[in-house]
């Protein structure tokens, strides 16, 4: 069966320069997630950190400018 979201992304208001974290919960631990921005798949590096532990995903964006919302 495929993974679902046991709790969904929320939204989230940060300043520019700053960072925000957003967050999701799967029904399957260790699945993998691929964080995407409408097509464009997003890749760890100095703006985006992906951590994940057991069913919970977060995404950290660093350096937020206006083109993150």
């Amino acid at each position: 069966l495929p993974a679902l979201f046991k709790q969904e992304l929320q939204n989230t208001e940060a300043e520019e320069g700053g960072r925000a974290s957003l967050r999701c919960e799967l029904t399957k631990p260790n699945t993998p997630v691929e964080w995407r921005k409408g097509d464009i798949t997003l890749y760890p590096g100095l703006k985006y950190e992906m951590k994940q532990q057991g069913s919970a995903a977060e995404l950290v964006i660093h350096d937020l400018e206006l083109d993150d919302s």
